[in-house]
């Protein structure tokens, strides 16, 4: 008789709410194994008793084939020296404990459930709730770990015998399903103050959006607001009522087959659409696309989603004979600068004016969770924004630290990260944190993410600006405070994801960040690692006049920016008349605030700077909303790209421009020529040079001087790596210029992917430098 042994196996990783156990159970009963299985909250523990070839081939299953949705980081296995005899296998009761701790994010509807939902013969026929040990909400229900239906928003629907028998039954799919429901026992759908519930519900949504209506959706994490893409004047309704004039509407798809008809979708892309995280992602437009113009304005791109909850495929498809368009615009519903509202409190006061009716459910949703939005970079993902379905998946660096801190992000696009030793966890997106109302989100998804990983910081970091309301909240929690720097936390974002220790040369180039000097900086060159950064160069100062409003209207920056390489208040005004940038009379008012120093602070924003090149060449004179201007200037450099072809028109740059030298250094950095360059634009411009081959120009040589740049610094430090950071970065033509550009001249370059290169990724880094203190050096602590 061959011998029995025991071992006690510990899974870390994305192990609860993805049908992990049952799985365990059905891998122990095919390998006659007995023994049990518990989630412990940090991890799942397997006790296995069997043979050596028994518990071989029981691992072996485990690792090769678990839940589709599950992800193993770490699995410990170790002799139990003094084992219990096991009679079966069996699931047990989660225990709490202590440890490394993983939380899963939603997931997006599986096939199989899709399938049981239009199967007229299946009891969950049309259920708006269905959901799997494979698909289903995680983050937006869970009130605690371990994951079990009392510790999250379900325990309030309690299971009816069918979905009991199903959810003890080892042989289904819903063995164990936290969330399990069905139409009798789940939550139900119902319209905010109307009296229509259930079906009637439902099909008052699809009639009213059929009719050019406007709905808002409550899904796992938060409302949408929806109407048809399709119909331009619901469209142009909903920009008008959401005084939206131009941003972009993300539209969702029914299926692949009305994305491949609006867009060009690669393989890769298309995986990404299908899989369980259902991303928005940026695809260029086909000419031929059916959507409204209004859906992204000049815009090459559509931001696209197929349905992701029971209820949104419902609306595309029902049994009630209405005929409905197959793509709907799905933008997040909220109001401008507003986190995403999630229950029918915010809906009704936020909401009910910008919408023909308000569908909810009484499912509560305990963290909110906006749609991630991700572009493509040569293949590779490259996200924008970091939320539904990806947060809070924690980036793992190699450095042994130990200890937990928070960073609480920056003020627009607000993010907040939890650092727990090695472990780094980004909160869903919150928004621009200008809104009170989004300062209460952040603290209240502070402090239930804490709960949710049972940490307690020693630490609080923020950014260096003393008036961001980020701070202001760091230093409300009364636990000692970091501070840092704005670019250096881009660059430490990037060297974090990329698990980089070494120092690089840090390209950090955004739209404003509060400078060591009280100057506001934005487009930075610094020699960077963990223990600190030197500010080796930047673009031209320039003067940004008028607060706050520079930032929305660049013909301001553009007025500025003349003024600054003539010198002359005549002069630059002249130009920018013929420019058509402003009136005279505003060019004086702009002119004597610059000479008086009045409302006008000294700035290397990159951000601004193409804001300024986009008035001047009179494609954006100002914007509607953060990044109109300095896309549009993107797009028009791309277009002419796209018709000249990408190395003709690299061709004709090297052959007609002559390299730009820097400007004298100053005491402290090299100063790339950016003032000369914007002359070179303008006289351009004024001699009716093409505007769009203007913007290629300009992208392209600003390129050109960001490697110039790391080509001198790498000759006086010897740092060949380069990382690549900033807002400005999510410019893909000036991402790849300067990424083949610097790769051609020897360098390695870090770039980010799965963390925004905007400041909805900063909170990695500020979580990194803390950590990085916390174990050696804490001079920084106030």
């Amino acid at each position: 008789m061959k011998e029995t042994m025991t071992r006690r196996i510990r899974v870390y990783g994305i192990v609860q709410g993805v049908g992990f156990r049952p799985t365990v159970s059905r891998h122990a009963m095919k390998n006659g194994i007995s023994g049990s299985v518990c989630n412990k909250g940090p991890y799942v523990e397997i006790f296995a008793q069997g043979t050596e070839v028994q518990i071989e081939g029981f691992l072996d299953d485990l690792q090769n084939h678990p839940p589709r949705r599950a992800v193993i980081l770490k699995m410990n296995v170790e002799p139990e020296e003094q084992p219990v005899t096991f009679e079966s296998f069996e699931i047990i009761e989660s225990e709490k404990t202590k440890g490394e701790i993983f939380v899963s994010p939603d997931i997006a509807i599986c096939e199989e459930c899709q399938e049981e939902m239009f199967n007229p013969g299946n009891r969950r026929y049309l259920h708006p709730f269905i959901n799997c040990t494979c698909c289903g909400p995680r983050l937006t229900i869970l009130d605690a770990l371990p994951y079990d239906r009392e510790r999250t928003s379900m325990k309030e629907f309690p299971m009816c015998p069918e979905c009991a028998k199903e959810y003890h039954d080892p042989d289904t799919r819903r063995y164990d399903a936290q969330p399990v429901c069905c139409n009798e026992c789940g939550p139900e759908v119902y319209l905010i103050g109307r009296a229509e519930r259930d079906r009637d519900a439902i099909t008052y949504t699809r009639k009213t959006i059929a009719a050019g209506g406007i709905v808002a959706i409550k899904g796992i994490g938060g409302f949408h607001l929806c109407c048809d893409a399709t119909n331009e004047s619901a469209v142009h309704r909903l920009r008008e009522l959401k005084r939206r004039p131009a941003k972009p509407f993300a539209v969702m798809a029914r299926d692949m087959e009305v994305v491949r008809r609006e867009c060009e979708v690669t393989k890769i892309q298309e995986q990404v659409l299908t899989g369980h995280q259902k991303p928005i992602l940026l695809l260029e437009r086909k000419e031929s696309a059916r959507m409204a113009p209004s859906v992204a304005p000049d815009n090459p791109k559509i931001g696209v989603m197929l349905p992701y909850a029971p209820v949104q495929l419902l609306i595309f498809q029902y049994d009630d004979g209405i005929q409905m368009p197959d793509c709907l615009v799905m933008t997040s519903g909220n109001t401008s600068g507003a986190p995403i509202c999630r229950d029918d409190e915010e809906a009704s006061a936020e909401l009910a004016y910008l919408c023909d009716c308000m569908l909810s459910h009484d499912r509560k949703i305990r963290i909110r969770a906006d749609d991630s939005v991700m572009d493509y970079y040569k293949g590779e993902p490259y996200m924008i924004r970091r939320s539904r379905g990806y947060a809070p998946l924690p980036f793992m660096v190699s450095n042994p630290w130990k200890g937990q801190v928070l960073a609480v992000g920056g003020e627009l696009k607000n993010t907040f990260c939890i650092g727990v030793d090695g472990r780094f966890y980004p909160s869903p997106y919150v928004g621009d944190l200008e809104d009170l109302r989004t300062v209460k989100a952040l603290k209240e998804t502070i402090i239930r993410l804490e709960t949710l990983l049972e940490v307690e910081p020693s630490v609080v970091v923020c950014d260096l600006h003393p008036r961001y309301n980020s701070t202001a909240i760091a230093e409300e929690l009364g636990l000692p405070v970091m501070k840092v720097q704005h670019h250096y936390a881009h660059i430490l974002s990037c060297m974090a994801e990329n698990d980089c220790a070494e120092p690089v040369i840090g390209v950090s180039f955004d739209g404003t960040g509060y400078g060591t000097d009280g100057t506001v900086w934005g487009g930075e060159i610094l020699a960077a690692d963990y223990d600190g950064f030197t500010r080796l160069g930047s673009i031209e100062p320039f003067l940004q006049i008028g607060g706050d409003i520079s930032a929305k209207e660049g013909w301001r920056i553009a007025v500025s920016l003349i003024y600054g390489y003539t010198g002359a208040r005549e002069e630059a005004q002249q130009i920018a008349q013929r420019l058509g940038l402003c009136s005279e009379a505003e060019a004086k008012v702009l002119l004597t605030m610059a000479e008086r120093r009045i409302n006008a602070i000294t700035s290397t924003s990159a951000g601004r700077l193409f804001d300024g090149v986009s008035a001047i060449l009179g494609i954006r004179r100002s914007s509607t909303f953060e990044g109109e201007a300095s896309t549009t200037l993107e797009f028009a450099a791309e277009a002419y790209e796209k018709q000249a072809g990408s190395e003709e028109a690299w061709k004709r740059f090297i052959d007609e421009e002559e390299i730009l030298p820097f400007k004298e250094n100053q005491a402290d950095r090299m100063i790339l020529n950016t003032g000369e360059l914007v002359q070179k634009i303008v006289h351009a411009r004024l001699g009716g040079e093409d505007t769009e081959w203007l913007a290629y120009r300009f992208h392209a040589e600003l390129a050109r001087q960001i490697v110039a740049a790391c080509i001198q610094i790498r000759e006086e430090n010897g740092r060949r790596k380069v990382a690549l950071s900033g807002g400005v970065f999510q410019n893909q033509l000036l991402l790849r210029l300067t990424d083949e550009y610097l790769k051609r001249e020897g360098f390695e370059v870090l770039k980010h992917s799965m963390i925004p290169p905007n400041d909805g990724g900063i909170a990695l880094g500020q979580a990194a430098y803390a950590m990085h203190k916390i174990n050696g050096n804490q001079d920084d602590l106030s």
